[in-house]
């Protein structure tokens, strides 16, 4: 079998390596479709300061099992599955309260621990997840960037009917937008790439802003009255963008504020920042518990697909992936990775 393995910042190689098997309660899954997301990026560009090289990137992850170890009872040869990119001990009182996306000592599938980019992978049977046939392999690639939109929309505790503020119209920020759409959101949705704005009024965005040329809080302002938003979801993560959302008239007196990114710079927030106005800034890393609801989404067609990935690249071209990378084409959006093209 192949399998890529990023050997450093900038660096990569496709090496043939033997089919594993799997041990004691693993499965072995024959890959079919693999997403690329911004943090296999970052791996690969050497932006991701706490990268272990070499490392197989990939949690975005479907595919079919094609063996079984000992005491795999949930999933049998031939099932089609997705597989969780969160890698816990299930032993924590995290894990034990049902939130393994922050175990004491959780791994990241594709980043702290090897991930799918190759033909074959071994792993826990308690970490893939039914797909059921009607959903093809290179929409169920994108499942997990989904289970993530429902995570982090429950950390904000959005009930329907919330005015919310998405920073970023990337692939995370279609996500959280159409999440929210399908929860019964009123959604503002900013950046500075028209075409994602154009992409996010497709996807039922009520209001755009191109923070290029327009004033985000004036904006705001309009969407709602002059009473601020009720939830913002930081999707653009760059340096100061948590402190610019925090700007009187952004937020709504009570509102919720998740960060979904991980930069590492410093922010200019003050305690009355946030008290004067009683707001919550609620963390969010991964997804726990949202796999089988998304994938039940999904089922249900309650989720627009069309325009989320601009490219489809097969595993024997992968080489293109880095290509796009270093030399991004005008408009990309996502790569899927197709380890059969007819998937």
């Amino acid at each position: 079998m192949k399998e890529v393995v990023i050997t450093g910042p900038r660096q990569y190689e496709v090496r043939e390596v033997p089919i594993p098997k799997p041990g004691d309660g693993e499965v072995l899954i024959q890959m079919k479709a693999a997403g690329v997301c911004g943090s296999d990026i970052h791996l690969f560009l050497g932006e991701n300061p706490n990268a272990v090289y070499p490392r197989i990137p990939g949690h975005e992850n479907a595919g079919v099992v094609v063996e079984t170890g000992k005491n795999v009872t949930a999933v049998k040869p031939g099932d089609a599955v997705v597989v969780d990119l969160v890698v816990a001990c299930g032993r924590c009182p995290q894990c034990l309260r049902g939130r393994r996306n922050i175990c004491r000592t959780v791994k990241a599938r594709g980043a702290a621990t090897d991930g799918g980019w190759r033909e074959y992978f071994t792993v826990p049977a308690h970490e893939v997840y039914l797909l059921p046939r009607q959903i093809p392999f290179r929409d169920a690639a994108l499942i997990e960037p989904f289970a993530i939109g429902g995570h982090c929309t429950s950390r904000a505790g959005i009930q329907g009917g919330e005015s919310v503020l998405v920073l970023g119209s990337g692939t995370i920020g279609a996500v959280i937008l159409q999440t929210l759409k399908q929860k019964g959101c009123r959604v503002i949705c900013a950046d500075i790439n028209e075409s994602c704005l154009a992409r996010a009024k497709d996807y039922g965005a009520d209001a755009v802003v191109n923070t290029r040329t327009q004033n985000l809080r004036e904006c705001v302002q309009a969407f709602t009255d002059g009473g601020g938003v009720d939830a913002i979801f930081d999707s653009a993560g760059y340096p100061g963008s948590l402190t610019a959302l925090l700007e009187q008239g952004i937020p709504a007196n009570g509102a919720t504020v998740v960060p979904l990114g991980f930069c590492t710079e410093t922010e200019g927030i003050s305690q009355a920042m946030i008290n004067v106005r009683e707001l919550t800034i609620a963390g969010t890393r991964m997804s726990s518990g949202q796999f089988q609801p998304t994938i039940q989404n999904f089922l249900e067609g309650k989720f627009q697909l069309e325009g989320m990935v601009s490219h489809y690249i097969p595993f024997e071209q992968v080489g293109q992936v880095f290509e796009n990378i270093l030399h991004p084409v005008k408009d990309m959006k996502k790569m899927v990775i197709l380890f059969d093209e007819q998937e």
